[in-house]
């Protein structure tokens, strides 16, 4: 609810304090370049020291506390320095974070647990824009929404130091063994993380998709923010759906998953009005299943103690492959829609040959 709404109007705030739509450009990417390349960092000092909850504390206070910062700023600058902090924080909180939750998680099912995790974390993406929306339709200033977030901000620090005197010591968890010996970091570890890389280099993100929607007229303005809140209400039902069936029947439920959800792109860019809504749709059915079992996965190709630098290394090669095929996509969207749909589609398929590959070791 807090990053989640705050970044619902980080742009219009940014352009109010001063900033032109190239300097918005550049803080939105260069947050989202640390916020997935710090990552790495991360998971291997949370590995290393041991210091799963210190870590995940330390950024999740860098994270929340942030947004209600930028109430106190006057030039777009110490903004986007705070825009900045709060990705930051996020890729410091999320290896080791993900870790502990594969610790716990072993006792109700890693694909359930990150389902649960993720279904919770899309309520807040959806809540947290409502929020924001509603104070401005009650013509609440930018400033004064900002200090609003603070109190969902400290909500979650509550919990956050209630989870930890319940389970100080998470990785103490009885484990599940995964059916391949691991040393390290293996190859079947590998040829996961690049079929999550080539699937995320496919995968169309929204800003684009809403995009098209605009500049065809296929979708109104004011449908583009319904047709989002769709897809995230989507995203938490599929993960959890999704969560619970890769329990039972492991990694065949990711195949399936993108083999429904690719034909969301000529949904999407090439029919009509109902099409493009039931494109946005299967979009969020693969955004489920990415933020749910693909995490999930991860615990049981990484011993327990390379657990954080796993994910962190996952999340680096994954938002890097997301951020390349991402402007590919958009230059080959201005140099032609049907390269661009090809383009998508293929790389979706082809990580499905890695994807097999994995299956064949680990499905029951």
């Amino acid at each position: 609810m807090t990053y989640e709404g705050a970044r619902s109007i980080i742009g219009p705030y940014l352009a109010f304090l001063g900033a032109n739509a190239t300097n918005v450009g550049f803080v939105a990417g260069l947050g989202e370049f640390l916020g997935y390349s710090l990552r790495l960092v991360s998971g291997w000092l949370s590995d290393k020291l041991g210091k799963y909850w210190c870590i995940a504390i330390m950024g999740y206070l860098m994270n929340l506390f942030s947004v209600p910062a930028l109430s106190f700023v006057n030039c777009w600058e110490w903004a986007a320095g705070l825009i900045l902090i709060e990705r930051i924080g996020k890729a410091l909180r999320t290896p080791p974070r993900d870790a502990m939750l594969s610790y716990v998680t072993s006792k109700v099912g890693h694909g359930w647990g990150f389902g649960i995790h993720e279904a919770l974390d899309q309520i807040g993406a959806m809540l947290g824009p409502l929020l924001v929306a509603g104070f401005l339709y009650f013509n609440q200033t930018y400033k004064e929404i900002f200090k609003i977030l603070f109190i969902p901000a400290v909500l979650a620090i509550l919990f956050l130091i209630l989870a930890k005197s319940s389970y100080s010591m998470p990785e103490s968890f009885k484990i599940v063994s995964p059916k391949l010996e691991t040393k390290g970091l293996n190859k079947i570890y590998w040829l996961y993380l690049i079929g999550a890389g080539l699937n995320g280099a496919g995968y169309i993100d929204f800003a684009l998709i809403a995009y098209h929607f605009e500049k065809t007229g296929l979708v109104s303005s004011q449908w583009i923010p319904i047709f989002y809140t769709i897809a995230m209400g989507t995203d938490a039902l599929t993960a959890l759906l999704f969560g619970y069936l890769f329990d039972k029947k492991g990694f065949k439920v990711l195949i399936f998953s993108i083999l429904l959800s690719v034909s969301f792109v000529p949904f999407c860019f090439l029919g009509s009005f109902k099409a493009a809504f039931l494109g946005i749709i299967l979009w969020g059915i693969g955004i489920g299943a990415q933020e749910s079992i693909m995490r999930a996965g991860i615990a049981y190709l990484v011993p327990i103690e390379k657990r954080a630098t796993g994910y962190g290394l996952f999340s680096t090669g994954y938002g890097l492959s997301w951020f390349l095929g991402s402007t590919v996509l958009g230059i080959l969207y201005s140099y032609s829609l049907t390269k661009f749909i090809i383009f998508s589609i293929i790389l979706q398929l082809i990580s499905l040959v890695f994807f097999l590959k994995v299956a064949q070791n680990f499905d029951k």
